[in-house]
């Protein structure tokens, strides 16, 4: 699990080409072999289904995995049930909203990226649209051709119809080329709106990009940290806890934060531009639960998860 979520937030940092390179690479892969080891176009009244299933199904599961490996989402949604307002602070909805929006946009570059290249290769939308019982489709394919390709049309992507060799390869390409146009242009406008989100994101930053940088080198080192302390912590708890045990001892005092200094770190964070901490345990540690802390504030962003 640990080197799932590690190469999951590799992909998918939107500001590594590397990682949109690595991730599109993946995707080929596993369409290619999905392709070659479990597709079997059934070659009869079925294919409609069959070829939609393949093209969907896939890009829906992708999509729950893509929500179940982001951190942001447990972090955004854990806890929600016993206080909803936690997802919307102040009563705020469309901040809840836009948060869980920017989750969604992550966790659909993958499922996007899956349809987009299923349907370029063409071997799924070609054997699902043999079996569309439309006649006017049906007569544009057929055009120029024997009765018997309008009438057994669906055996045209096993190369089963009884038609000249020439006339089903001209069927397959009809076949095809709205799955590459519509797979092209999915494409492009995934890519301009990822251009345009990152220009709309980047004209109203209140930090520069240099502070920026730093905000995120910042919050990865806190997190490297986070991580190695909270593990030794955890083994001197363990040690102290089976010493007790073992010796028949009582435990020596040993202090860890209440349940309430847990939630407030856990909390999403925005940038203040007049109050310049860098997390949510940069705040609470110069301030504790003070009145300062616990001032009614928009804390919600996802910054902290693109380093």
């Amino acid at each position: 699990m640990d080197i799932l979520n590690k190469l999951f937030k590799f992909c998918s940092d939107k500001k590594s080409a590397i990682g949109y390179g690595f991730l599109t690479l993946l995707t080929v892969g596993g369409q290619q072999l999905f392709s070659l080891v479990v597709f079997q176009c059934p070659c009869s009244e079925d294919n409609l289904m069959y070829g939609f299933v393949f093209i969907f199904a896939p890009a829906l599961v992708l999509m729950i995995i893509s929500y179940f490996l982001n951190s942001r989402t447990w972090k955004f949604f854990t806890g929600c049930c016993l206080n909803p307002k936690k997802m919307c602070p102040n009563g705020n909805r469309c901040q809840g909203l836009y948060v869980f929006l920017q989750l969604t946009l992550d966790a659909l570059i993958v499922p996007v990226m899956w349809i987009s290249i299923a349907l370029l290769h063409g071997s799924f939308y070609t054997c699902a649209m043999s079996g569309w019982q439309n006649p006017e489709y049906i007569q544009h394919l057929c055009r120029n051709k024997s009765e018997q390709c309008k009438a057994q049309l669906y055996k045209v992507t096993c190369g089963k119809a009884p038609m000249p060799a020439n006339d089903i390869q001209e069927v397959i390409l009809v076949l095809q080329a709205p799955a590459q146009v519509i797979g092209w242009c999915l494409i492009a406008v995934l890519a301009s709106i990822s251009l345009l989100c990152t220009c709309w994101s980047s004209c109203n930053s209140k930090i520069s990009s240099i502070q920026m940088s730093f905000w995120r080198i910042y919050i990865e080192k806190e997190k490297e940290k986070f991580d190695l302390l909270a593990q030794e912590y955890a083994n001197k708890l363990a040690e102290r806890n089976l010493r007790s045990f073992f010796e028949n001892k009582e435990p020596t005092e040993f202090e860890l934060p209440n349940n309430k200094a847990w939630e407030k770190i856990s909390a999403l964070y925005t940038f203040n531009p007049d109050h310049q901490y860098y997390s949510t345990l940069h705040k609470f540690v110069d301030h504790g639960d003070s009145e300062h802390f616990n001032r009614k504030e928009v804390m919600m962003d996802f910054v902290d998860a693109q380093v």
